[in-house]
């Protein structure tokens, strides 16, 4: 390289301690400084990713913090991405394309080779900034995994970077969990590590004080942050962490509201689609696990993405969801949406010739409320798409990540693109429909069309305008004021030398 600038890193005592969310926060602060920052994730294990503009694939945290930046996000924030398929392997994705399905004892084979993606990705990208701010994986302590990290202190080494340990303190036992990674690092390691951040703090700070003295008396290393526990942010989430510990579970709004039940797959993958319907003050969004979470009225049940099509409709079937979903297919007062893998649920069959998805190149039969089949191909299709939602007339957007190539021998089109092609199809009746596109409800007028002609089919009036407007930046704006105040930013630009 002919410049590496200066780099901030965030690692943790845990997976889930909040390092993705303070990342691009300090993106944020950077950039509201006046400073080019971009974030950098070597590794990234996520069912949620994203489409670039040149028809890549990355991990949506990544995409997220691109996006605190104000860049367009790059594959080389997240130069390797994992997809978990199963309990014991997922698909490898090195610089935005599929490489292949490893075992966990295949891909630590291959991290010599992932490593040396990662680090010309990173500088690359670091050549054309003023700073970095890194994300690591994990814990850096992992003793089983030490010996071939590449996404914590590996890259931190690379980068010359300054770590900061987060660890979450709603969990009980931060400061120990400090502790305890600091002992398990080698010496050349914790020279590495500038500090740490208490995160997700409730109560009065004043009561940390005695704690905050035994950190530096005890590690050297003084806490440079204590961030309160942010709920709300408005912003997507990086995994089905937050997803699974009930993060779509809210309380019912009052008034009038519709009711939309969202299919909780084993390999879900970006339920993000569904963020938007959280702000909405008249959507009450429920999870569906079994047959009785759909006893109760809904208006609308989404199938979303699965990494695993093949396993997840197996287990729909067996749970009765499936059963459950045909029944409701009949109320002509339900709606039933498939986003992507849920889209071919919908369908008549599902194919995997090459074992894509299968280890015995399996063919099962779909719901059969859409009359179309797909092919698990082995080529896989990113792009990021414009078009039109043929019943409403209104635009959407969004960006398509499937194996499945469906094609449609009763169905009508629902949704056509910019390059007249169509991503989804409908009944004649159009209550049954789905599509390739993720992110099409991002879109503030078509969500609130579909929100209304629920209301409508439930008798309620129509509200006829966006009520909650899916704006990031204000969003972005409000985590940097929070941290900016929480963060001891005078130490972190020293720690740069800026």
């Amino acid at each position: 390289m002919s410049r590496r600038p200066p780099a901030l890193m965030f690692q943790g005592t845990s997976s889930n301690a909040g390092k993705s969310v303070l990342t691009a926060a300090l993106c944020r602060i950077l950039l509201q400084d006046g400073l080019k920052v971009a974030p950098f994730k070597a590794q990234n294990m996520s069912l949620n990713s994203f489409v670039t503009r040149d028809g890549r694939e990355m991990g949506r945290a990544q995409v997220v913090q691109a996006q605190a930046s104000r860049l367009d996000p790059d594959v080389r924030m997240n130069p390797v991405l994992l997809k978990p398929s199963s309990e014991v392997g997922s698909q490898v994705i090195v610089m935005g394309r599929p490489v292949a399905n490893m075992s966990v004892s295949e891909y630590v084979a291959y991290k010599p080779q992932a490593f040396q993606a990662a680090t010309a990705a990173y500088d690359s990208l670091a050549a054309e900034c003023d700073v970095m701010v890194l994300e690591g994986a994990g814990s850096p302590a992992e003793v089983n995994l030490k010996a071939h990290d590449i996404v914590n202190m590996a890259m931190a080494r690379h980068a010359n970077a300054q770590v900061l340990l987060v660890g979450d303190i709603d969990r009980g036992g931060v400061f120990a969990a400090f502790v305890g990674t600091m002992e398990i690092l080698e010496p050349a390691e914790r020279e590495l590590v500038a500090g740490y951040v208490v995160n997700r703090f409730r109560g009065q700070k004043s009561l940390l004080d005695d704690a905050l003295a035994y950190m530096l008396a005890k590690t050297g290393k003084p806490v440079l942050g204590v961030i309160d526990n942010l709920t709300n942010l408005g912003l997507p989430e990086e995994d089905s962490v937050s997803f699974k510990a009930g993060l779509y579970q809210q309380p019912a709004p009052r008034g009038d509201h519709v009711r939309i039940a969202l299919i909780d797959f084993p390999h879900i993958s970006n339920f993000t689609d569904l963020e938007p319907f959280l702000a909405e003050p008249d959507v009450h969004l429920v999870m569906a696990r079994k047959p009785a979470d759909l006893a109760d009225r809904v208006d609308a049940v989404i199938l979303p993405g699965s990494k695993n099509v093949i396993s997840d409709l197996t287990w729909l079937m067996e749970s009765g969801l499936g059963s459950r979903i045909l029944e409701l297919a009949t109320d002509p007062q339900v709606e039933i949406v498939g986003i992507c893998g849920g889209f071919q649920m919908l369908g008549r069959e599902i194919r995997d010739p090459y074992r894509i998805e299968s280890e015995s190149g399996a063919t099962l039969a779909g719901l059969g409320l859409l009359g179309l089949n797909t092919v698990l191909e082995e080529d896989k299709t990113l792009t990021r798409q414009t078009g039109t939602h043929l019943a409403s007339g209104l635009a959407v957007h969004g960006y398509e990540i499937h194996h499945g190539q469906s094609r449609a021998e009763v169905a009508k089109p629902c949704i056509t693109l910019a390059n007249d092609t169509t991503a989804g199809h409908a009944t004649a009746e159009g209550r049954v429909w789905g599509s390739y596109l993720h992110g099409l409800f991002d879109a503030d007028p078509f969500r609130r069309w579909f929100i209304d002609s629920l209301r409508q089919r439930r008798g309620l009036g129509p509200v006829g305008k966006v009520l909650a407007p899916y704006d990031l930046e204000a969003a972005f704006d409000r985590l940097a004021a929070t941290v900016r105040r929480q963060l001891d930013m005078a130490a972190i630009y020293r720690l740069l030398h800026l």
